[in-house]
């Protein structure tokens, strides 16, 4: 799981790209508390082969990436 709350754009994005680069994983959850780290990471996850699922939680976002 990759808590990237509390961080601006685009930290959340590298933090995600690190997370993918070392452990390759078929799934992964990335929690974000705004809307522009929602659009961005899933532009990265969907060019690197993963499927976004992104569903509210208060007022965080927990996104869901799978291969």
């Amino acid at each position: 799981m990759v808590d990237a709350r509390g961080y601006s754009c685009p930290i959340p994005v590298v933090m995600v790209q690190r997370a993918v680069k070392a452990e390759n994983p078929d799934s992964l959850t990335v929690l974000v508390d705004e809307q522009v780290c929602v659009e961005n990471v899933t532009r990265f996850a969907n060019a690197s082969g993963y499927k976004v699922t992104v569903t509210r939680d208060g007022e965080d976002y927990r996104m869901e990436l799978k291969k």
